[in-house]
Formats: structure tokens, sequence, C-alpha cells
């Protein structure tokens, strides 16, 4: 029974921190463009290595 009052505080600071961080991508810009982020891994534009 103990355990429970020291898991459960954890495992919602554990949901607090994902839904943190969640918004935290979302606001930087991660899912504006993910079609062109789909398309820049399949191209082969990288420069030649000397």
């Amino acid at each position: 029974m103990t355990s429970l009052l020291i898991l459960i505080p954890v495992a919602l600071a554990l949901g607090l921190v994902g839904l943190g961080a969640f918004f935290w991508a979302y606001r930087s810009g991660q899912f504006e463009d993910p079609e062109g982020d789909a398309l820049r891994i399949l191209s082969d534009d990288d420069p030649p290595k000397p």
C-alpha cells in the first residue's frame, strides 16, 4: 500500500513531463512540415565528400 503512495505521484509527474515535452515540441514547430521531412530523407542531394 505504501508503494502506491510513491508510485502514483511518480506516474503523474512522468505524465506531466511527457505532456510538457509534447507542448514544447509543438510550439517549436516540430510538426509543421511532416511531409517535407519524409521526402527530405529520400532525396539524394548530399554533396560528394572529397
